[in-house]
């Protein structure tokens, strides 16, 4: 499950406002039967919760444009990371990094980036 701070407050009643409300929230929905949880959180990064770890994953600073598909393109890159075998932590910092990316540019499509300019930004991280 990868809600957004929006959606995790609507889940839980939480708001997500800091990394320990992040994580109680999370504990709620690990609570409610939710077995692998990445709360995004913007420009604070996301939060991987699992019944075995709590790991944060700092965001990649850019100079944001404009926000839309940016959970979009950070699904979708968490879904190709996992497909390709990476393990939950580093398929996490890929959607970041496509999330991150994301927003540089205005609009949806053509803002979603490619493989190559993902991979470059954690290269250069």
């Amino acid at each position: 499950m990868t809600p957004n701070e929006n959606e995790t407050e609507i889940l839980t009643g939480i708001a997500p406002d800091s990394l320990d409300l992040a994580k109680k929230a999370a504990r709620v929905l690990l609570g409610r039967g939710v077995q692998n949880i990445i709360l995004t959180l913007g420009a604070r990064g996301a939060l991987i919760v699992t019944p075995e770890q709590t790991t944060h994953v700092p965001a990649f600073e850019v100079a944001a444009v404009d926000t839309t598909a940016a959970g979009d393109a950070f699904n979708g890159a968490l879904a190709y990371a996992l497909a390709s075998g990476e393990p939950l932590l580093a398929a996490t910092r890929y959607a970041c990094a496509a999330g991150a990316l994301t927003v540089t540019k205005p609009g949806a499509q053509p803002a979603i980036p490619t493989g190559e300019e993902i991979s470059q930004l954690i290269n250069n991280q």
